[in-house]
């Protein structure tokens, strides 16, 4: 069943937790690509239905603006606006939220999701906790149908969810090593090329004077100059060696587990956010350089920067309004960077809204179309950028629209 995902009655106070940036904090720690986990937890999606006895189950993560669906079992659906969500109740708090009609619950009465399909009535979350008080999302089991769970059921809950936040923590300690891994690759090819030049040169001189020595007679001289060309040649052969056991990647456009390149990037961003831009009739584009569109770059945290950007100016600009992105690597003799701007037709910034969020005191606002605002999607993005020594730049004026153009620098 496909769930229609649409702006309902908002809550005039969202719940928002005390420690809401560790949280995001958390999150963005895990550098999830939302799209991308599916199959990862569909075992666990499937049990935590049946051990509840309900026809649907999901693994929601929720982020500053967004719930992201990232695997699902009975309900085809990938994410939906925090504020119409009911688990972002259940992270407010460390025990299970369970309520069992939400046709009952002021809340949530008016919801699409509970007005028309899927009639959701029943509803159980358990937070899924990366450390104490920090909830990242949760798995949530529902139901057409009013339930009541036993306490043995609830326990099964409970340990399904530890499974999904230890599976999410080892997917992270796994990319975390092949990234270390690549590096140390990188660094002996590297190192092998700084002993191929010199040694190369010793060589060519040792030959040199050996010519010359042989010319004098000079035995003693050629006999050195004999051990230094075997020596040199012996180092020639180890590098030669190590850059053979390392090879480079092939340049077919295709980037590796922890990289990105430009095409692939557009296309992660078109199919996260286009469904927000239809959901509010906002033309959405990504742009990317052509002549760099297939060289690989570092992935680390870029989903969650653009794209907490770019829900931002989508949440800021009404409808029939554009959110252009464009992406771009620059690349010199002696680094690349990569420059991601991501610019609306929405209301606009204020000098001093501009110099707060660059400041990190940004507040919060509610969007165009009474968007509930949590206030620390933009913070995030500047604590993320910071933590990759990039920059990040605002150029707005009230009701022209604005631009966030971030720089990150490559190694």
């Amino acid at each position: 069943m496909k769930l229609n995902v649409q702006n309902d009655l908002q809550d005039v106070n969202p719940p928002i937790p005390d420690n809401e940036f560790e949280r995001l904090i958390s999150l963005s720690n895990l550098d999830l690509d939302y799209s991308d986990h599916q199959n990862n937890f569909k075992d666990l999606v499937k049990l935590a239905a049946k051990v509840a006895g309900t026809s649907i189950s999901l693994v929601n993560m929720i982020d500053s603006l967004t719930q992201w669906t990232i695997s699902n079992y009975g309900m085809d659906i990938d994410q939906m606006p925090r504020e119409d969500t009911v688990c972002q109740y259940t992270i407010m708090n460390n025990e299970p939220l369970e309520i069992g009609d939400l046709s009952q619950d002021d809340r949530f009465r008016e919801k699409a999701y509970v007005t028309g399909d899927p009639n959701i009535r029943y509803y159980y979350g358990v937070p899924l906790q990366v450390s104490s008080g920090l909830n990242i999302g949760s798995l949530c089991v529902i139901d057409r149908q009013k339930k009541v769970l036993d306490p043995e059921k609830v326990e099964l809950l409970k340990i399904i969810a530890d499974e999904i936040v230890s599976r999410l923590k080892t997917f992270r300690v796994m990319d975390n090593l092949k990234a270390k891994l690549l590096e140390a690759n990188n660094t002996h090819k590297k190192v092998a090329h700084d002993i191929r030049g010199p040694i190369g040169g010793i060589i060519g001189l040792a030959s040199i004077i050996k010519d010359q020595g042989a010319n004098n007679q000079m035995e003693e001289v050629l006999e050195f100059i004999n051990l230094i060309q075997k020596s040199g040649n012996s180092v020639l052969d180890l590098a030669d060696e190590i850059l053979s056991s390392h090879k480079p990647e092939p340049k077919s456009g295709i980037a590796g587990t922890n990289e990105f390149n430009l095409s692939v990037f557009k296309d992660k961003l078109l199919k996260l956010y286009e469904p927000q831009a239809r959901n509010k009739k906002i033309r959405f584009e990504i742009n990317t350089t052509l002549e760099t569109a297939s060289v690989p770059f570092s992935k680390s945290k870029l989903l969650q920067i653009a794209g907490n950007l770019i829900s931002n100016s989508m949440k800021f600009t009404p409808e029939n309004g554009d959110v252009i992105v464009d992406l771009d690597l620059s690349i010199n003799q002696f680094d690349k960077t990569l420059v991601i701007s991501v610019k609306d037709t929405g209301i606009g910034l204020t000098e001093e809204s501009a110099k707060a969020i660059l400041n990190g005191t940004s507040g919060t606002t509610d969007g165009t179309e009474g968007e509930s605002g949590y206030g620390f999607g933009l913070a995030l993005v500047k604590h993320l950028i910071e933590s990759l020594n990039g920059n990040l730049r605002i150029n707005s004026e009230p009701g022209e629209g604005a631009t966030f153009i971030v720089t990150l620098p490559q190694n």
